[in-house]
């Protein structure tokens, strides 16, 4: 042994690592199952690249991947090995010692509550390895990289104190090995039968052999004789009656580092003139990470079983990322790379197929289990709404999967469907009506449903920031325009009113002059002032142009860091509200009155007010001036 250094982790880490020994108790056998699926992934990744470069094997007569598990008793000590690719010294601090890869500081953010305590997250946030402090007071890992030279073995140890070690050793097999000697009180994972049962429970789906020493009444001296636990078998490539759901749900749990059954679950296979099993899961419960749209785990890909890659982005797309699965396709050359990916026709057949059989299992979720879809649309629908945006070829059949809040029950929760408010619609109502806002209370609270609510009729209350973009892009629905009741005129005959109202023009022509006032006092911060057709209770109300930037959208967009470009709105006026019907042009406060207006406007809309103390300072002389009216 020779060059040893020791370094100290990254912050996060070593806040990491504390986390592991002192808080996360629940479900520790879990540690075996991060430290084989490693094994399994690096395994997986020397038959990859050995496809193209056969010195990787590095003349091996059998070349067979393998992860193989042996107990000390008397040092205490666990030991996991596999002759997968192995790591490089750099590779061993990049991967282990620091935090780039590893997922830890989004970890260590989401642990809170009872989060804390739930060792199952490890997973799912890929510091699995990290996993093993929770048994282990110290722990020692040797790996080489496969073509390299014996002498570049790499020995790396911690007691997960906040330190480590890096030292060169001489390693004849590549690949990697990790001892863990265990803490006092952890003799459980020092029994055999243990062992067995935690593969059993988390690895049996692996897909190499998972091996111990056989049991022998006497042992042989040299090498010893490997028994196989799992039972490594392509679960996607059997046919679907000789699959139990315990079997697909251990898959899940594996694949997706999820302990909790799969909501719903496609198995698939296309036969023809091009071949491929597609194996998808939705997840019951929504990743951490569902709306970080870099982090993609979704689908795996195999090529005649043998893994190709994981993180393929060209079989799913973004809207559908929460999906979890495997796609084997007999055909595709094993050399595939994500060039060849992206410019390949059975590539594109594989992910219209799949993402077509999905949202047919979501339309059937809908209509035969209802509470079930609306279980599915909480956790996942906003990101369905993505799919408007991005996916032009299924924009109506996304479209059928919709859900909205609405003000026909006022209720926060989305479960009205596009088809249930066209079902609902008058004989006269032409469009589907809709107002988007910040949030449920500010949508349900807007004075642009006024009119909409004495009237009795429906508007979709929209509150997701991709709401903006949705509207955006769905037009239509069954030939009925979407149409914001914030934004434009109001067209009141559509709406089964006469157009002709003598006395509401006779009015509008008396207010002519308030209003050519108010908008000289506010001058650019409007486009223009009106009469509103759409208030009823409220004094004045904010509306955007037809052709403009809304203000929500103004809002998401400022709040990205995005330059909004600028528009001016419109300022509505409720020539039936008190305070309306006593304001002239005359009066030596107007100009306060008019500020006054479109600020309360805004905020009704729930915009914060660029100058909050000067809004302040009017209401407080517009206050006393009323007093002292009063007095006098």
């Amino acid at each position: 042994m020779s060059d040893q250094q020791t370094f100290s982790f990254q912050a996060e880490v070593q806040q990491l690592l504390h986390l592991m020994i002192h808080a996360l108790y629940s479900h520790k056998e879990i540690f075996l199952r991060e430290l084989i699926s490693n094994g399994s992934d690096a395994c997986d990744r020397l038959r990859f690249e050995s496809l193209t470069d056969k010195s990787l094997l590095e003349g091996e007569a059998e070349g067979e991947p393998r992860i193989r598990i042996t107990i000390d008793k008397d040092a205490r000590s666990l030991r996991i090995s596999d002759n997968g690719i192995g790591m490089t010294r750099d590779e061993v601090t990049e991967n282990i010692g620091t935090i780039a890869r590893s997922g830890t500081r989004r970890f260590v953010e989401a642990l809170s509550g009872d989060a804390a305590k739930d060792a199952n997250l490890i997973g799912q946030f890929g510091v699995g390895f990290y996993s093993a402090f929770m048994v282990a007071e110290r722990v020692v890992l040797e790996t080489r990289k496969a073509g390299r030279p014996a002498a570049e073995g790499v020995r790396w140890e911690s007691d997960g104190a906040g330190e480590y070690s890096l030292a060169d050793v001489e390693r004849d097999e590549h690949g990697t090995a990790i001892t863990l000697h265990l803490r006092e009180g952890e003799d459980e994972f020092l029994e055999m039968a243990r062992i067995r049962t935690i593969i059993a429970k988390y690895s049996d789906n692996i897909a190499l052999p998972v091996q111990v020493p056989a049991e022998k009444e006497e042992q042989d001296d040299g090498e010893p004789d490997w028994e196989t636990l799992n039972s490594g078998s392509a679960l996607w490539a059997r046919p679907r009656n000789e699959i139990s759901d315990e079997e697909y749900n251990n898959f899940f749990a594996n694949l997706a580092f999820d302990p909790n059954p799969p909501l719903l679950r496609l198995h698939n296979r296309v036969e023809g003139n091009f071949d491929y099993t597609a194996l998808l899961f939705v997840p019951s419960k929504a990743p951490f990470d569902l709306f970080d749209r870099e982090q993609r785990h979704g689908i795996k890909l195999y090529v005649r079983r043998v893994f190709i890659m994981d993180d393929t982005r060209h079989l799913m797309p973004a809207y559908l990322r929460f999906v979890r699965g495997v796609v084997d396709s007999a055909d595709l050359p094993l050399n595939v790379s994500r060039e060849f990916l992206q410019h390949n026709r059975e590539i594109d057949l594989i992910r219209s197929g799949s993402v077509k059989k999905l949202l047919g299992e979501f339309a059937r979720l809908a209509k035969d289990e209802p509470d079930q879809y609306a279980t599915f649309w909480d956790e996942f629908g906003r990101v369905i709404k993505e799919g408007v945006v991005e996916d032009h070829d299924n924009r109506q059949a996304i479209a059928e999967l919709l859900r909205f809040a609405s003000t026909h029950d006022d209720a926060q929760t989305q479960r009205v469907s596009l088809k249930d408010y066209v079902g609902r619609m008058g004989d006269d109502q032409k469009s589907i009506f809709y107002l988007t806002a910040d949030s449920h209370a500010a949508a349900q609270a807007s004075p642009h449903l006024e009119y909409f609510r004495k009237q009795g009729i429906e508007v979709l209350l929209l509150s997701d920031p991709v709401d903006e973009w949705l509207v955006g892009h769905l037009n239509e629905y069954q030939d009925k325009p979407l149409k914001s009741v914030a934004r434009g005129d109001l067209d009141r005959e559509e709406l089964g009113e006469k157009s002709d109202d003598p006395e509401r023009e006779q009015r509008s022509k008396d207010l002519e002059p308030l209003l050519a006032a108010i908008q000289a006092a506010l001058g650019e911060r409007v486009q223009e002032v009106r009469l509103s057709d759409r208030l009823v209770d409220s004094p004045a109300c904010l509306v955007a142009d037809e052709k403009a930037l809304g203000a929500n959208l103004q809002r998401i967009l400022e709040s990205m860091g995005q330059a909004a470009p600028e528009s001016r709105p419109i300022l509505e006026l409720n020539p039936e509200h008190p305070l309306i019907r006593r304001l002239d042009s005359g009066r030596e406060d107007l100009a306060d009155w008019a500020e006054v207006l479109f600020d309360q406007a805004a905020l009704s809309e729930g915009a914060a007010l660029k100058e909050p103390a000067a809004y302040v300072r009017r209401i407080n002389r517009l206050l006393a001036s009323t007093l002292g009216d009063e007095a006098a």
